[in-house]
């Protein structure tokens, strides 16, 4: 006789509060790593370096993390399902804003420096990302909030709108790893402080890319 089949024995909460905690850690390392390492940032410079620091910040803190957010806004945010939607719709235009912003930083800075876009996976990889992601918003804009779709359509449209999410996700995921070992190799950073640095903060983003899909699948807790 096939064994009954049981539930996770554990909610979506104690998993959210831990991806929370990722956030702060990641935050914090970008932030050491860029200003204290990389000179910090600006949309104008003689320090084109600056110029380029933004791309980092925008993506990682941004995209990544804003939108791993988003993605578990219907597990963390109190009230009820109307409220929780429209805080996964503002977080995720917060990432998309900042995704805009960092592919738009990276093009000011190769234009100014000379240097040849779209060349490595890396940006081929990040180019699809963000093209996926503000079509993923405006289809989740207009079929569940303006003017919204009928609920026969909204139902079929949210399994394939849910794979979708995960999927830009990962893709975001990806984007910033190859990111992170792209300018780990240009800076030839090698066994240094700030190598470690680079490297703790993959690390934790793989984290929260397993946190964010596991709280998908775990009940929300009350």
């Amino acid at each position: 006789m096939a064994p009954k089949s049981r539930s996770y024995q554990i909610s979506a909460t104690p998993v959210t509060i831990f991806a929370h905690l990722i956030v702060i850690a990641v935050t914090t390392l970008v932030l050491v790593w860029l200003l204290n390492f990389r000179e910090g940032f600006a949309f104008k410079s003689s320090n084109k370096q600056k110029i380029f620091n933004l791309h980092p910040f925008f993506m990682i803190i941004g995209l990544v993390l804003f939108g791993g957010e988003a993605i578990m806004a219907y597990k963390t945010v109190p009230g009820t399902r109307r409220t929780q939607k429209v805080v996964h719709m503002i977080l995720h235009i917060l990432a998309l804003t900042a995704g805009i912003l960092g592919i738009y930083v990276i093009f000011k800075f190769k234009d100014e420096t000379y240097g040849d876009d779209l060349v490595t996976l890396h940006s081929w990889l990040g180019i699809i990302t963000i093209s996926l992601y503000g079509l993923q918003w405006f289809l989740g804009f207009f079929t569940y909030l303006f003017p919204g779709a009928q609920m026969s359509t909204r139902g079929s449209y949210l399994p394939w709108h849910t794979f979708g999410g995960i999927v830009i996700f990962l893709l975001a995921i990806c984007t910033a790893e190859t990111g992170l070992v792209q300018r780990f190799n240009d800076l030839g950073l090698g066994k240094s402080q700030e190598g470690l640095i680079v490297n703790f903060t993959g690390l934790l983003i793989f984290l929260f890319a397993v946190s964010v899909s596991l709280s998908i699948i775990l009940p929300r807790g009350y």
